[in-house]
């Protein structure tokens, strides 16, 4: 199993940083590898259900994501279901001053020992890029 986790301070209130990340169409912005995001549905928590696309080396990979864990204002837990990735992704969001102090830890399930093997070490390094471009993506919505 992958697992990244990394934090960044957003110069806006909580609720408004929530609400952005809320909308499933905003992880195509700030997400360099999410090409496409569709089919979105709500559910009876307050999350969602979705389809996406996620392009990685060149190759689209297609998968589902359900929130069975959502928190409004605090946390959101994506559960990747369908597709070739397996695993979950937490958004969590705490007040820090004026700002928001977000956190998006994810853990991943390659999909074979094989690929795992061979591949770790650049999907290591791959998410933890991705991850951090992402945050920055993040923070500068909220820039002036």
């Amino acid at each position: 199993m992958l697992h990244v986790e990394d934090t960044v301070y957003v110069d806006a209130p909580r609720e408004a940083v929530f609400a952005f990340m809320d909308d499933p169409e905003n992880q195509v912005v700030i997400t360099p590898s999410i090409t496409d995001v569709r089919d979105v549905e709500p559910l009876d928590n307050g999350g969602k259900r979705l389809a996406y696309t996620y392009t990685m080396a060149g190759a689209d990979l297609d998968g589902t994501l359900e929130t069975p864990t959502y928190e409004r204002g605090e946390r959101i837990v994506f559960d990747l279901q369908q597709g070739p990735l397996a695993g979950t992704i937490t958004w969590t969001f705490e007040r820090e001053g004026s700002g928001t102090r977000v956190t998006y830890a994810a853990d991943y399930e390659l999909p074979s020992r094989v690929l795992e093997t061979a591949a770790r070490p650049f999907l290591e390094r791959y998410n933890e890029r991705e991850l951090e471009t992402t945050l920055a993506n993040l923070q500068a919505q909220f820039e002036d």
